[in-house]
């Protein structure tokens, strides 16, 4: 069975700090596309940040220079690290992997989502 474990969420003040981590199981995890995805109160779910099997990188504009995401293949894990926080982060965070079967078609799986509140 595929599994998705997201950690590191919590509340943090504007201008703060979290690392989120996800951990994976059940998959060829080096075959995989991972992201992060986000969902606030009343809002459409997001993605934040990918990274591809050869590490390439890709954010969405909000969050350019402030997270990173990286990944371990050796740990099944990747990572998103969120500096500067700001309220507008605030969402449930969700764990993402992805690969093709026959191109364009793809099987994702989702984590359970971990909250982060930017709060003062």
């Amino acid at each position: 069975q595929v599994r998705l474990v997201e950690s590191g969420g919590g509340l943090v003040q504007p201008g703060g700090s979290l690392r989120l981590s996800c951990t994976a199981s059940g998959i060829i995890f080096s075959n995989y596309v991972m992201g992060w995805y986000r969902q606030a109160p009343g809002k459409q779910r997001q993605m934040v940040a990918s990274i591809t099997t050869g590490s390439s990188t890709n954010y969405v504009d909000s969050v350019k220079g402030r997270f990173t995401i990286s990944r371990d293949n050796a740990k099944n894990m990747v990572y998103l690290q969120m500096d500067s926080l700001n309220a507008e982060d605030t969402a449930v965070y969700y764990c993402n992997a992805f690969r093709y079967t026959y191109y364009p078609i793809r099987v994702d799986y989702w984590g359970q989502g971990t909250q982060v509140t930017v709060s003062s």
